[in-house]
């Protein structure tokens, strides 16, 4: 059995809204095009094809047609519709990696991990007080990057935020993370509920000096895989 294509699944399932899976349903191609958001002479390709395909059947009436989804059309929306639920059903990955280049920060990094009120936490959360600074890896590719803006919705360790009398500091998401696949260095990516960076910068934090560690500086290319289950 052919495939349905893309741009007849609108169509279809237009149909399928105004009851054309079990009775002929009265409609014209000026209609479906607004519904679906295509010109009148787009869906009149989408209703000759499909109907060639056998997935629709229509009788003419007047500048109307009474329409309806044949069973093979139906079958064939059916199995779309299950590949989708099973996509969006299934387990989030185990990790996400992402590639960028190691840059230079702001300085922000020093003075957050130096705060009491974070370094209590890291120790008790992580198990440990991280290096004061943090691995800023610069994100290029969008695909990382949105990677980057939709990690936030996935299970991490939570660093509360606090207040000192002075100001109050925002929370942090921290994420277990390895640095190319380096097992010599404990590190973890950290998101902070109050940043100056976008998504295209990613922060990194670990016991000791990850520079120093692995050995990379400013303008290497590294591989950063983080852990969200």
């Amino acid at each position: 059995m052919p495939e349905i294509k893309l741009q007849h699944i609108l169509t279809l399932t237009q149909l399928l809204v105004l009851g054309a899976r079990h009775n002929f349903v009265e409609t014209s191609t000026t209609h479906l095009g607004k519904a679906i958001g295509r010109s009148q002479q787009a869906v009149s390709k989408h209703l000759m094809h499909l109907e060639n395909l056998g997935y629709i059947e229509r009788v003419r009436r007047g500048q109307k047609f009474r329409i309806k989804v044949t069973e093979p059309g139906y079958v064939e929306m059916e199995r779309l519709f299950l590949r989708l639920r099973s996509a969006m059903e299934s387990a989030p990955p185990d990790t996400i990696e992402f590639e960028g280049k190691v840059v230079s920060g702001l300085g922000e990094g020093a003075y957050y991990m130096s705060l009491i009120g974070y370094r209590k936490q890291f120790k008790a959360k992580l198990g440990y007080e991280p290096f004061p600074g943090t691995l800023n890896v610069k994100l290029t590719d969008r695909v990382f990057m949105d990677a980057r803006r939709e990690i936030g919705k996935y299970p991490a360790v939570f660093i509360d935020g606090f207040s000192d009398n002075k100001r109050t500091y925002g929370w942090a998401k921290c994420y277990p993370a390895s640095i190319n696949n380096s097992d010599r260095v404990e590190a973890a990516m950290i998101v902070l509920e109050r940043t100056h960076h976008d998504d295209s910068m990613m922060e990194i934090i670990a016991r000791f000096s990850i520079k120093d560690t692995i050995g990379v500086r400013n303008g290497d290319k590294i591989k950063v895989k983080v852990f969200i289950r």
